[in-house]
């Protein structure tokens, strides 16, 4: 196989059909540029929804990587191995907290989230035994699991895949006082994305994590905070939460943990949450395996240093500028975000979201639609100005 025609012609007739990517096929990538089979550029203007926020192939992860793959790979947790204390320390510092929970997916590390949750409520709070409920938004995308489709707003991530787990119930996102109304004497946890993210990177309105944060401490009830996608310096903070000043009881991470390397994902609390787990009670094979708290190791340094959160401080204030003119020539109808994230609403007389995509593609940049007639932006954060508003020209030619 030597074409783009012939590589996906082969992949849609052996793989199943849950994916509907756009007609490239990447052979390489670096930085924030990718490079298909045939020799064509594109600028990487998702990041692998924000898995890949430190760029393709960047050199200090993948060192981190064939160094640890020339020693020890997988131990599973049977037995401990040389890297996990130090980046279960590392990783709880970063947020200030004191313990973590490995997993690897995402979609993982809210199911962890959910147990623990359920755990906390019937162990320390003392819910009566299968009522626990937790509160979470419409809307929502926290991956696609049984469980978690179950409490999904998004009819193409929910159907036909009843009988859905119960306990959980569906407020409107930003609504503080739906909230309230939700929360009962059997809530053990609030569970929210800062910023959703597949829905169109909508950002809650001012003050709402704020409300969330003392609704559930009055209340006692754990707030449990979404930043897969949000979090690692995307927003322009490691959290963004920190845009509010509130810290939540839980974190759930992953994608950009693990540096577009290996998946990593984690829970991360105190003790007085996380210390509900007993050994034999939760686990898996490849959590926190050796190669995977390298890089991940890797990714919590760089953190540290505040350079790729001031870089998405900088470069977001510019590109929502940009799109900010944009969004006055009609073109654009709405554009929101934070950091160097953005969910851009086209104007539906020119072109879908998907559409609007594909010309972009054409043009040499990749996005992402979703919801009809959005595209969202999202390029690594090593991502230089110069790169980025080369991308954002090309917008503009596809939108004048």
């Amino acid at each position: 196989m030597s074409t783009t025609e012939e590589f996906i012609t082969s992949a849609e007739a052996h793989s199943a059909h849950n994916y509907h990517p756009l007609p490239i096929v990447v052979a390489s990538a670096e930085g924030a540029w990718m490079t298909d089979i045939e020799g064509r550029r594109y600028l990487d203007m998702l990041a692998g929804y924000s898995a890949l926020n430190f760029g393709h192939g960047n050199r200090r992860l993948i060192d981190a990587a064939k160094a640890q793959l020339e020693r020890v790979t997988l131990t599973s947790r049977a037995f401990h191995h040389d890297r996990f204390a130090e980046f279960c320390t590392r990783l709880a510092e970063l947020c200030g907290k004191e313990m973590v929970l490995p997993m690897n997916t995402g979609a993982e590390a809210v199911e962890t989230a959910v147990k623990t949750a359920r755990k906390w409520g019937y162990q320390v709070k003392g819910v009566p035994d299968g009522r626990a409920k937790i509160v979470v938004a419409r809307d929502n995308f926290h991956g696609r699991t049984t469980t978690i489709v179950s409490f999904s707003t998004d009819p193409e991530a929910r159907a036909d895949y009843g009988p859905y787990t119960p306990g959980f119930e569906i407020v409107p996102y930003g609504d503080l006082t739906a909230l309230r109304a939700a929360v009962t004497e059997n809530t053990v946890a609030v569970l929210l994305e800062p910023i959703q993210g597949e829905a169109g990177v909508l950002v809650p309105p001012a003050g709402y994590l704020a409300g969330v944060r003392e609704l559930t401490r009055e209340r006692n009830v754990l707030f449990m905070a979404d930043e897969i996608q949000s979090g690692l310096g995307r927003t322009g903070r490691t959290f963004a939460c920190e845009h509010e000043g509130v810290v939540p009881d839980v974190y759930i991470l992953g994608k950009a943990l693990g540096g577009g390397v290996v998946p990593v994902s984690a829970v991360v609390a105190d003790a007085d949450v996380l210390g509900v787990f007993k050994p034999g009670e939760h686990g898996s094979t490849f959590g926190g395996n050796p190669l995977a708290c390298a890089v991940a190791l890797e990714v919590v340094a760089m953190l540290s240093s505040g350079e790729f959160q001031q870089r998405a401080t900088e470069l977001g204030e510019h590109l929502h500028a940009e799109l900010g003119l944009l969004a006055g020539t009609g073109a654009v109808t709405q554009v929101r975000g934070r950091g160097l994230w953005a969910g851009v609403d086209i104007e539906p007389s020119h072109g879908t979201g998907r559409e609007i995509s594909e010309k972009l593609m054409d043009r040499g940049v990749l996005v992402k639609d979703t919801h009809g007639s959005t595209i969202r932006i999202a390029p690594p954060l090593v991502i230089s100005k110069e790169d980025l508003d080369w991308g954002l020209d090309q917008l503009r030619g596809v939108l004048a």
